[in-house]
């Protein structure tokens, strides 16, 4: 109960039906027991990570000023540089000691979506800097297909067609997140945590951390335990959605993250969200008699939109205005 599993997903990248069946089995039996994951024998390649890094430490050393100019409370749908204290995850705690830059899913400004006002549809807002913007686009494109990949195994683990998510994340929601963690001394009060106790809200998360350390999950006791750094791999965690979508076969687990001491903390999570017209609605063969559905089903949209309100203060103030 003290440490997280490690899947090897490299057969997921073979033709082999029996190698498939049991890493599906594995990723089923995480995400029931644990809702959280390592993966490794994954494509994305370590030296690709290292320029991810040295982007995401040059950005956030640039003076406030300059981050400010894509300010994510002057966007409409949720894209750019979040400042220290923008997020408050844990209503019970200080907002969080972190600052963020987000992208996702690029659409231009005359896109029919994007004209029509559609939620959290719309251009990136990338910083001023050079070989930025073609980086974070070529990864997040790339982490768009490591998530369909870990989503196709989940569809067997489920019993459902296995191309199931890839028809629901055509032009998806999906985030790529890069965070900053300050030393913990520089925290408002003792109370004020890197990121406070959560669970995601999407479907799965896949998360690079540095070695800073610093996660920690909440085991089906309730304690909290380390999730350490491991070279080579990524965290993975289920989201409220596919939690929604199993009822709660698969565990959307608490996390936190706690800001270590005397050094920075990177990490660096993609969110993979469906469409946002996705209807979130329990699956065949995740209810019975005896198990009936425990959500109403709603769309992905406003699932997200509803769970925005509850963390970025900027967010409720648009929904009360």
């Amino acid at each position: 109960m003290n440490s997280l599993p490690i899947i090897d997903i490299a057969p997921l990248y073979t033709a082999d039906e029996a190698a498939w069946l049991r890493v599906a089995k594995q990723i089923d039996a995480a995400c029931r027991e644990w809702g959280f994951f390592y993966i490794k024998g994954h494509p994305i390649s370590a030296s690709r990570i290292a320029e991810l890094k040295a982007a995401a430490e040059d950005f956030f050393a640039l003076p406030a000023e300059e981050k400010l100019r894509i300010d994510i409370t002057k966007s409409a749908h949720h894209r750019g540089y979040g400042a220290i204290a923008t997020e408050q995850l844990d209503p019970s705690k200080p907002s969080d000691l972190k600052e963020t830059f987000d992208m996702g899913f690029h659409m231009p400004a005359e896109h029919p979506d994007v004209l029509a006002g559609k939620p959290l549809r719309g251009p990136n807002w990338h910083p001023q800097v050079a070989g930025w913007e073609a980086l974070l686009q070529q990864h997040y494109e790339d982490m768009h297909e490591l998530s369909k990949t870990l989503l196709r195994a989940i569809a067997l683990a489920l019993g459902i067609d296995r191309d199931f998510f890839d028809q629901r994340f055509e032009q998806p929601i999906s985030v790529f997140r890069m965070i900053h963690y300050p030393p913990r001394h520089t925290a408002s009060s003792a109370e004020q945590q890197g990121a406070g106790a959560h669970t995601d809200y999407g479907c799965v998360t896949l998360l690079y951390q540095d070695n800073a350390g610093g996660l920690q999950v909440q085991n089906v006791r309730g304690e909290w335990i380390d999730a350490p750094p491991i070279d080579g791999t990524y965290v993975v965690n289920i989201g409220d959605m596919m939690a929604r979508w199993s009822n709660d076969l698969y565990k959307s687990t608490p996390h936190r993250v706690v800001s270590p001491l005397g050094v920075d903390r990177y990490s660096m999570p993609f969110f993979a969200e469906p469409h946002p017209d996705t209807e979130i609605s329990c699956l065949d063969g995740c209810h019975d008699a005896e198990h009936p559905p425990k959500y109403p089903a709603v769309s992905c949209s406003d699932y997200m939109l509803s769970r925005f309100a509850e963390t970025y203060a900027y967010r409720r103030e648009e929904a009360n205005a």
